[in-house]
């Protein structure tokens, strides 16, 4: 919203579009169980993917926006850039940390 508020360069919206659209559809995805069904791919390990790879992005856009800061309203999207970035990256340690690669893929729902 910043970026759109201040009238980034194009390349700063898109991202930020993009990275709501995608993190959108895997909260759907998630959301209406369709990783279930879709058992083809490893959809665990695709959601990392798109973290590390969003992390990239808005590491070099986010610093790009801080260090031109055409205005308020750029220099505020790249901090909040900058946070999502170190959100990101949580997100795919917390996952990778919790993904069994050799193990079974189903849940344990018994307590011992």
């Amino acid at each position: 919203l910043c970026f759109v508020a201040s009238r980034a360069h194009g390349a700063c919206t898109a991202l930020a579009a993009m990275e709501v659209v995608i993190t959108g559809l895997f909260f759907l995805l998630y959301l209406l169980k369709l990783d279930r069904r879709l058992s083809g791919l490893f959809w665990p390990l695709a959601d990392i993917f798109n973290s590390v790879i969003a992390a990239l992005f808005l590491l070099v856009v986010c610093l790009f926006a801080v260090i031109i800061k055409t205005n308020n309203g750029t220099l505020a999207g790249g901090v909040f850039g900058l946070v999502l970035l170190v959100l990101c990256v949580v997100d795919a340690v917390l996952l990778f940390q919790k993904i069994s690669l050799g193990g079974p893929r189903g849940r344990n729902t018994s307590a011992k």
